[in-house]
């Protein structure tokens, strides 16, 4: 349940100012010269994934939507306008007036994607699309990213339960926004409350290394937080001697001790000794947490050991290396006059350095093999070919400027897992390697 499920107000300002100013500009210069009402397609696409990446996580459609449902010139935006001179009265005129209309398809949340794959399509006017293009980069960029790593983390994790607890190591607001997209990727909950607050996602946290410094003794700190929290809570147990702390701990809270966290060492051995340990004195069902700057790489590297959690903070929130997906917002067709009748033709930018694009409105599909494994990501601007028929990827987002696909943030999560589940095993090997399947265009 979240913010609005519990009537709550939630801040939803304009989004208006989280854009480039020559959108803005360019939206001016359109509109004198009567190009601005042109129908025009844009698409969201990469060239390549990050390097040694094997599949992408669609992640953020959800905050896409909130965004452009938000995406209002009011009086103090256009007022900010008017004073720097950023544009001019007939434009700020129009901008009053602004609500996206036009319609918007895209892979649906938690789906997978490839380089290529049109994981957005926008249409409209020249105008009304173009001025979206920071916002909903912006957000795609960056929650396809922590996604994507959350994802990797999870397969390293083989089940075991994953916390996102990077709050403190970005920005207060990409905090929220990473814990959502590591939520849908596959971490199952979250220290942070104001994701818990605006996403309805679970939420979890019990003390710090300071808590037990705070007291005399280490047994007084265990001793306060049980009589607070209950015996099934969790003992930070690596403040000073691990062996101590974990006796202390089952002396205190009884075998009924929910979990111990270790937060530093040697995770693989000290986590085998505090097991043992743990099943000496009675505790058997007490479960072990470990956090210290893990990613998919150490997570996988304790698959053996007796963990039954995983707390993960800096490397998920900064996409594990890879803080971007390179995203592209391009205009792929346009039509040749404002008349709406006017038939729409493809166009793409030809440039040198491997940033040419391909025109035209696309449609996209997965082809699956006889035992229903992806084997290929399949674009193509022409008829769909019947096999692929019930394959298509793209669902419609919004139509004529209507929001017709929110869903509650559970459905991407799991989405994505049954997408995970479709691709060639070697998509979860942590090795590198190029994307597990390839894209064709048609």
């Amino acid at each position: 349940m979240n913010a609005a499920d519990l009537g709550l107000p939630v801040d939803v300002p304009s989004t208006a100012l989280f854009t480039d100013q020559y959108e803005l500009t360019m939206l001016q210069a359109a509109l004198r010269a009567g190009t601005a009402e042109r129908r025009s397609v844009f698409e969201v696409f990469t060239r390549r994934l990050p390097d040694g990446r094997r599949y992408g996580v669609v992640a953020g459609t959800g905050r896409v939507l909130d965004a452009v449902e938000n995406f209002r010139f009011d009086a103090g935006v256009l007022g900010f306008l008017r004073e720097r001179g950023i544009v001019d009265e007939p434009t700020l005129s129009w901008l009053e007036e602004y609500r996206f209309r036009g319609d918007v398809w895209g892979y649906p949340e938690g789906e997978v994607y490839f380089p290529g794959s049109p994981i957005l399509r926008v249409e409209g006017s020249f105008a009304e699309c173009v001025l979206l293009e920071t916002v909903i980069l912006s957000i795609l960029n960056h929650d396809s990213a922590i996604a994507a790593a959350a994802s990797r983390m999870s397969a390293a994790a083989g089940g075991r339960r994953l916390i996102e607890m990077g709050a403190r190591r970005t920005h207060e607001l990409s905090a929220v926004a990473a814990a959502r997209a590591a939520y849908v990727g596959g971490f199952s909950s979250t220290s942070d409350l104001a994701a818990g607050f605006r996403y309805g996602i679970p939420t979890v946290g019990t003390s710090a290394h300071a808590f037990t410094l705070l007291h005399d003794t280490e047994r007084d700190a265990f001793r306060a937080q049980v009589d607070s929290l209950g015996r099934g809570t969790t003992l930070l147990v690596d403040t000073y001697d691990v062996a101590e702390a974990v006796r202390t701990a089952v002396e205190v809270a009884g075998p009924e001790l929910g979990a111990v966290r270790i937060d530093s060492g040697d995770l693989l051995l000290v986590a085998h000794r505090v097991r043992q340990q743990l099943d000496e004195l009675g505790a058997r069902d007490t479960k072990i947490v470990v956090t210290s700057d893990l990613d998919e790489y150490a997570i996988a590297s304790l698959a053996a050991a007796p963990v039954d959690a995983y707390g993960v903070g800096t490397q998920v929130v900064t996409g594990s290396g890879h803080p971007t997906c390179s995203m592209v917002y391009k205009l792929v067709a346009r039509a040749e006059s404002a008349d709406p009748r006017a038939p729409l033709r493809p166009v793409a930018k030809k440039s040198l350095g491997g940033k040419m694009s391909i025109g035209g409105r696309k449609w996209a599909a997965r082809r699956v093999d006889a035992d229903g494994v992806a084997e290929a990501e399949v674009v193509g601007t022409g008829p769909l070919p019947p096999e692929l028929a019930g394959r298509q990827l793209l669902v419609e987002l919004i139509k004529g400027g209507e929001v017709v696909a929110r869903e509650p943030l559970d459905v991407p999560r799991e989405r994505h897992i049954a997408a995970r589940a479709g691709l060639p095993m070697s998509a979860i090997q942590l090795s590198r390697g190029e994307a597990v399947i390839p894209t064709e265009y048609v």
